[in-house]
């Protein structure tokens, strides 16, 4: 058994993850992170490609996801991660597009970490300062996670987002986050949120 999983499957038991008491969902297997993960919205005037109210695209493993409500359209997209075993979520990302180049949203993650450690993600060579847990709630620990127009850029041309933490055994843990189809559910988002 990896320490990924045996950190994750006795912990997890995630039905479904929301931040907030205003968070939206967007039909099946399409879980919302909420309004914590500060989502993109498009203006009151514009709607969804064909009038539809809601819209779910699949781009590589990455998720878009778009729904109306209150006469505003709120865009993300996400990925989770998911024991193969158990089929229980290990991990969770949801981001918004405020604009072209940045990214913000929010990083759900397993109990069992060491949450004063807090997490690094890294991509290919390149690692972020130390991200601190926000809060852990009955889906998980939540991070906020910022990608400016350089991290975006790195992003779109790498395969694998990693994100370590420390167990709380202090052994190190690392997910893997695909990248397939990062670039083009980014810009989908994108579009989508103008």
């Amino acid at each position: 058994m990896n320490a990924t999983r045996a950190c994750c499957t006795a912990a997890l038991a995630l039905a479904g993850i929301v931040c907030a008491s205003r968070a939206i969902a967007v039909g099946s297997g399409a879980e919302r992170l909420g309004e914590a993960a500060g989502v993109a919205q498009v203006g009151a005037n514009q709607t969804l490609p064909g009038g539809a109210s809601s819209l779910q695209e699949a781009h590589g493993d990455w998720r878009v996801a778009c729904a109306q409500q209150n006469g505003l359209t709120r865009c993300t997209l996400s990925q989770q991660l998911m024991d193969t075993d158990s089929r229980q979520r290990i991990l969770a990302i949801e981001l918004s597009v405020p604009s072209p180049n940045k990214a913000e949203g929010t990083l759900v993650l397993p109990f069992g970490l060491a949450l004063d450690k807090g997490i690094v993600l890294q991509v290919d060579d390149a690692a972020s300062p130390t991200l601190r847990f926000r809060t852990c709630l009955p889906a998980g620990c939540v991070v906020t996670v910022m990608f400016d127009e350089k991290a975006i850029a790195a992003l779109r041309s790498a395969t694998t987002l990693t994100v370590k933490a420390v167990g709380d055994d202090t052994q190190e843990i690392s997910f893997g986050v695909s990248l397939k189809g990062f670039a083009s559910a980014f810009d989908r988002t994108s579009t989508l949120a103008k």
